[in-house]
C-alpha cells in the first residue's frame, strides 16, 4: 500500500508531497498543528482538536480558516486509505507561501494545509507498561504556549537532551522553579494523600485534549483534580506522576532527575487513570492492557 498524504486539497503519495521553501511555516514557523489519536480506526476527540486548531489560528490572527468539514473528511479518509487502526493523524496549517521572505504577515493568507496518518501503538507500549524516566530542563519557550505552534525547537532540544542523558522524556521548569509541562505533554503528580494535581490552564501551558478528556472521565467517577502549580522539588517527593498527550495517552512517570517516585514502578492511582482513559476511548482493557490490573 502506498502511503497517502494530503496537501492543499489534493491526496498524493506521501513521498511526493511538496511544499514551497517560501512557505511561512518553513521560514518563520508561522503555523499551527494538531495530532489526533486513532483507536480502532476511529478518531479520538477530533472535534476538540479542530476546536483548538481554530483557536490557535485566531490567536495568531490568520483571518482565514480552513474548511472544517473538509478537514473532518480528510482525517477519516487518511485513516481509511492508510489502513490505520491504531495511530494518529497529523495536521498542519501555515500562513502560506508568497515567493519572498517578509516578516510582515499578509492581510489575506493563502493557507498551506498538510496532513498524513501513521500507524503507531498507543496503549500497549513499553512506557505505558513500565513508566518513563524524565529529566528536568529550563523552560525557554515563548510566552504563548497555549497556541499549538509549529515552532518546537525548545521541545526538540529538551527531548534530545533527555535521550543524551539516558532518560525517556523531559519536564520543563520555569525560572520560578515550577514545572510548566512535559516537552510534548501535560504533567501530573499524585501526592502521598492521593491528591491528583496538574497545572491550571493559562498561556503558560497547552490546553491538552487528553487532559481535558481526563477531567471529564475522572469527574464522572467522582475523582477530584486539583489545578495548581507544583515545584520540581514537590514533584520529586510525589508518590506517583504521569503525563497525558494525544499519542502517549496516559504515561506513568517513575523517575525524575534520577529520583525514583514511590516504589519506582507505576502506582495504583496512575494505573486506575490509565484504565479509566483506555475504557473511555473504547478499548477492551482486559485484552489491550491487562497489565493495568496487575
Amino acid at each position: 500500500m502506498t502511503r497517502q498524504a494530503w496537501v492543499n486539497g489534493v491526496y498524493v503519495a506521501a513521498e511526493e508531497a511538496r511544499i514551497s521553501p517560501f512557505d511561512r511555516g518553513f521560514l518563520f514557523a508561522d503555523g499551527v498543528y494538531e495530532v489526533t489519536a486513532v483507536y480502532n480506526g476511529q478518531m479520538v476527540d477530533m472535534e476538540r482538536h479542530l476546536d483548538r486548531l481554530e483557536r490557535s489560528l485566531r490567536e495568531l490572527k490568520f483571518g482565514t480558516m480552513p474548511n472544517r468539514k473538509e478537514l473532518e473528511e480528510v482525517h477519516r479518509r487518511l485513516v481509511a486509505d492508510n489502513g490505520v487502526t491504531e495511530g494518529y493523524v497529523y495536521l498542519q496549517v501555515t500562513r502560506g507561501a508568497y515567493g519572498q521572505r517578509d516578516f510582515v504577515a499578509p492581510d489575506k493568507p493563502k493557507l498551506t494545509c498538510f496532513a498524513y496518518a501513521e500507524s503507531r501503538a498507543l496503549i500497549d507500549t513499553p512506557h505505558a507498561r513500565n513508566g518513563s524516566r524524565v529529566i528536568s530542563v529550563p523552560d525557554i519557550r515563548w510566552s504563548r504556549r497555549d497556541i499549538k505552534s509549529v515552532g518546537l525547537l525548545a521541545q526538540a532540544l529538551a527531548k534530545t537532551e533527555a535521550k543524551a542523558r539516558g532518560a525517556d522524556d523531559a519536564w520543563l521548569v520555569a525560572p520560578d522553579g515550577f514545572v510548566t509541562e512535559g516537552a510534548s505533554s501535560n504533567a501530573w503528580i499524585v501526592t502521598k494523600d492521593g491528591e491528583i494535581i496538574t497545572r491550571a490552564l493559562s498561556n503558560m501551558i497547552l490546553a491538552g485534549i487528553t487532559r481535558h478528556a481526563l477531567f471529564d472521565s475522572l469527574g464522572q467517577q467522582g475523582h477530584k483534580i486539583t489545578e495548581r502549580s507544583f515545584t520540581l522539588e514537590e514533584a520529586k517527593t510525589a508518590t506517583e506522576a504521569f503525563t497525558t498527550a494525544a499519542t502517549g495517552l496516559v504515561t506513568p512517570v517513575t523517575e525524575i532527575d534520577g529520583v525514583k517516585l514511590g516504589s519506582g514502578k507505576p502506582g495504583p492511582t496512575t494505573r486506575g487513570v490509565q484504565k479509566l482513559y483506555y475504557t473511555a476511548i473504547g478499548a477492551d482493557v482486559s485484552k489491550a492492557a491487562p497489565w493495568v490490573n496487575e
